[in-house]
């Protein structure tokens, strides 16, 4: 039996897509909508509450922090 073999670079981690995405620091449309998007799922309107989530992983300045 030969020995086991182990990558040379450590795996990757992808985000969670079930877990809302976290607003970049001083940006404040990302906090804007993390807002907008709390409230929708605090009064059990989860669509509206998605909508919030897609448009805050769109957003240009998301995207680059992650």
């Amino acid at each position: 039996m030969s020995p086991q073999q182990t990558a040379s670079e450590p795996p990757i981690t992808l985000p969670d897509p079930t877990r809302p995405p976290r607003p970049k620091p001083g940006c404040d449309v990302c906090e804007a909508l993390e807002v907008q998007r709390a409230q929708a799922e605090k009064d059990g309107d989860i669509r509206r509450a998605t909508m919030f989530e897609v448009e805050m992983r769109c957003h240009p300045k998301h995207k680059a922090a992650t």
